[in-house]
């Protein structure tokens, strides 16, 4: 039988949160579509556990159309008082509110002619910072970088984007690589060839 690798703590026995561990957290991500779905899904976590999220992912997915800016930002009050009603998603109306209006707030980026890969990652210079954190423990909530990325976001116009949303959105799509030191996937992401001095 072969060993389960050693991961991080926080991720644990669930076979979906691990799956997630495993395979999405902290791989960078410059695909427009699936960075606006983590940035709807980190939202929606608010106050909630990830693995809550991560359990309604495809009612949000579905209920969002796939996560397509310019559908979501067509969504009339009759179609959120549809969501709100919806159990395949998290039903508060301020965050199914801020979906729509940030779906918005990412087209008006656009026609700025900006995309929402380019400003994310121009908060760590278009590269991974490679983070050295030995236990969960030391893992920021938030950093000078997420805080300045809030100020940004909100100034856009977006919605549900505090600065520790940002800091975990960041971990989730890759910005820093947040795999602990003696996880398996800490190296595999580059961790250790250019490790920074944990600063986020």
């Amino acid at each position: 039988m072969i060993p389960e690798p050693q991961r991080c703590a926080w991720c644990g026995d669930d076979p979906l949160y691990r799956a997630y561990h495993d395979l999405e957290w902290g791989v960078p991500c410059h695909d427009e579509q699936h960075l606006f779905e983590l940035l709807t899904l980190e939202g929606a976590q608010a106050g909630l556990s990830w693995i809550i999220i991560l359990r309604k992912r495809e009612g949000y997915r579905r209920a969002f159309e796939g996560f397509e800016a310019e559908r979501i930002a067509r969504f009339d009050e009759g179609r959120i008082a549809a969501l709100l009603a919806d159990p395949g998603i998290v039903r508060n109306r301020l965050k199914v509110r801020s979906t729509v209006s940030n779906a918005r707030a990412l087209l008006a980026l656009r026609d700025r002619g900006q995309t929402l890969d380019g400003f994310l990652w121009d908060f760590v210079g278009g590269a991974p910072r490679q983070n050295a954190w030995r236990s969960l423990a030391e893992l920021p909530a938030r950093t000078a970088k997420s805080d300045a990325m809030s100020r940004a976001l909100k100034a856009l116009g977006f919605a549900f984007v505090g600065s520790t949303i940002c800091y975990a959105l960041m971990q989730a799509v890759g910005l820093v690589n947040d795999h602990t030191l003696d996880c398996y996937r800490h190296r595999e992401l580059g961790g250790g060839l250019s490790a920074s001095d944990g600063n986020g």
